[in-house]
């Protein structure tokens, strides 16, 4: 079973950065694709970033230009570099991960990780 470990959340100031690190453990270590979304209180769960094959990468209109995601496979990882963060960014982060080409969504779920862009 795959299991899903977000953290690097945090209070940051607007204009600054943060990392998250999504720490992938279990049999599939490689997943087809890896995902990062946000949820905030009362809103929609929103699509950030996601990385497929460790390779290729796409990122919501919202991020682009702000954030890289990217993968180390020697430990198992993936992050989500965000870069002028905004209070609008402001949300619980969860990493998914979809384990094969086949599967119809993203299985597996991280716990989240709370990120607060606020002075």
């Amino acid at each position: 079973q795959v299991q899903l470990v977000e953290s690097g959340g945090g209070l940051v100031q607007p204009g600054g950065s943060l990392t998250l690190s999504c720490r992938v453990t279990g049999r599939t270590s490689s997943p087809y694709r890896m995902g990062w979304f946000r949820q905030a209180p009362g809103k929609e769960r929103e699509y950030v970033a996601s990385i497929t094959w460790g390779v290729t990468t796409h990122y919501a209109d919202s991020m682009k230009g702000r954030s890289a995601i990217s993968r180390d496979n020697t430990k198992n990882t993936i992050y989500l570099q965000m870069n002028v963060l905004k209070p609008e960014d402001t949300a619980k982060y969860y990493c998914a991960a979809q384990t094969s080409l086949t599967a119809n969504s993203y299985e597996y779920w991280g716990q989240g990780t709370q990120v607060t862009v606020s002075e």
